[in-house]
């Protein structure tokens, strides 16, 4: 594993059937590099974060462009990453429109997000759509690492039926398409990601099989121990504390995880909404637990593309820990009543406080010369702006991370009205060094992320 004291890229830590991926360090580089080899050495990553039912958006859009714009009450809980994002306005996704089809805006909204495309209308196993953002990344880069894609969520739903007025439920679960008949569906449970990325897990383990291997009481680190020990003889003090962290951080997940599923079983589902088991009960501990894993994933370099849906599009859960104990989609259709306005900005709020406290822990983690967010491209938003009124224009959006340089921060952009969303997509796909000709409705690069000419 280690030679010259210089370290691979693809290096493992292994022991008892398991793989466990290195998080990226300064010994994976040539010890003469110059500078400029070494940032060329550091990956681009790239995700997007889903939000259902639209936001209000009056509370959402500053008031002013540029960079001296004012935080509004949903996106305060940004503030502080203020110097790390772009807030985007005027995009639009006019295939989210019903273009003839009638009702079924919701299962509009989530499949046309990262494909741009507008779906077929049917409730059967004829779903036709398009390939996602993610998934035209993922082919071009996914075989430099050990998983293309991972596609994350918080809320599970069923793939077929209708779902939205004649809609699959494939439209409304799903933002990550591998073909227009293909969906990538989120994999919700912490557990199975968490088992995926590090122990080789059977997503078809059978409970008493489970049991007996929980029953060993040790943690994945346990496994891979020894290998560990050799691999830290032979590294700097940088590098030794950069493991150390990325180690901490993968027990201290594994931990709470465990925690999480001890309570439910203690706890049993939730009445009105039922869970799986091993999944936290309260959302905030299940959104960061999720999004922890996403943070893993990028450092140890598993993949460079990942989703998350934060809930399923058209999502009714209740939001009690925050005092909210009716159905998210029931209030967005408010008729302006002031007390569900109020509600649904509570729930806006509460999801940006997540986005906003992973944004803060990827740019405390250093990768290469900057850190994790710096070398990222984070899109955050939904499918809807106004929930009330079903509209497909003026999408609330945040871009976040510098792209490795390539993204010039700190700004509120106001682009013209109907400017596809799918541009935005394009200039990131450039960014990744993938070319793509177009993408859904696209007509060219979305212009400005770079500097202001």
């Amino acid at each position: 594993m280690v030679t010259r004291k210089h370290v691979s890229r693809r290096a493992l830590l292994r022991g008892f059937g398991t793989a466990m991926a290195l998080p990226v360090l300064d010994s994976m580089l040539p010890a003469m590099a110059a500078p400029a080899r070494v940032a060329g050495k550091t990956p681009r990553r790239m995700a997007f974060v889903y939000v259902p039912n639209g936001i209000i958006m009056e509370d959402w859009t500053p008031a002013t462009t540029g960079t001296a714009y004012e935080f509004p009450r949903i996106m305060k809980p940004l503030e502080p990453m203020r110097a790390k994002i772009n807030v985007l306005t005027g995009l639009t996704h006019n295939t989210g429109r019903a273009l003839g089809d009638g009702p079924g805006d919701h299962a509009r909204a989530a499949s046309t997000f990262l494909t741009g495309m507008h779906p077929r209308k049917t409730a059967g196993a004829d779903i036709s759509l398009g390939t996602s953002v993610d998934q035209i990344a993922a082919r071009h880069i996914g075989k430099d690492t050990r998983f293309a894609s991972l596609e994350l969520g918080c809320e599970g739903g069923r793939q077929a039926g209708n779902c939205d007025s004649g809609y699959s439920c494939a439209y409304s679960n799903n933002i990550s398409w591998r073909s227009a008949t293909t969906p990538n569906p989120p994999e919700i449970n912490p557990r199975l990601v968490f088992e995926r990325m590090f122990g080789n897990a059977d997503p078809n383990e059978s409970a008493e099989s489970r049991v007996r291997r929980e029953q060993m009481n040790k943690s994945i680190l346990d496994f891979v121990m020894e290998d560990t020990r050799k691999l830290q003889g032979g590294l700097g003090p940088t590098d030794k504390r950069k493991l150390d962290e990325y180690l901490t951080a993968v027990r201290e997940i594994e931990l709470r995880i465990a925690n999480a599923e001890r309570a439910a079983k203690e706890a049993g589902p939730l009445p009105a909404f039922e869970k799986p088991e091993g999944i936290p009960d309260n959302y905030a501990e299940h959104s960061q637990l999720m999004f922890d894993l996403m943070t893993i994933g990028f450092q140890a370099d598993l993949t460079r593309v990942m989703t998350f849906m934060m809930a399923r599009e058209g999502s009714n859960r209740p939001y009690r820990e925050i005092g909210v104990s009716e159905g998210h989609h029931g209030l967005t259709h408010h008729r302006n009543n002031a007390e569900w306005v109020e509600k649904i900005k509570q729930i806006n709020h509460y999801h940006s406080q997540q986005f906003a406290a992973w944004l803060k822990k990827l740019d405390s983690i250093r990768d290469g010369e900057a850190s994790l967010l710096d070398n990222m491209m984070i899109v955050y938003g939904s499918g809807i702006s106004d929930g009330n009124r079903h509209l497909h224009h003026d999408l609330p959006l945040v871009l976040a991370g510098g792209g490795a340089g390539s993204l010039k921060t700190g700004r509120h952009l106001l682009y013209p009205k109907e400017t596809p969303m799918t541009n935005l997509f394009l200039a990131m796909l450039e960014r990744m060094g993938v070319p793509e000709g177009s993408l859904g409705d696209s007509n060219g690069p979305l212009q400005h992320l770079s500097d202001l000419t």
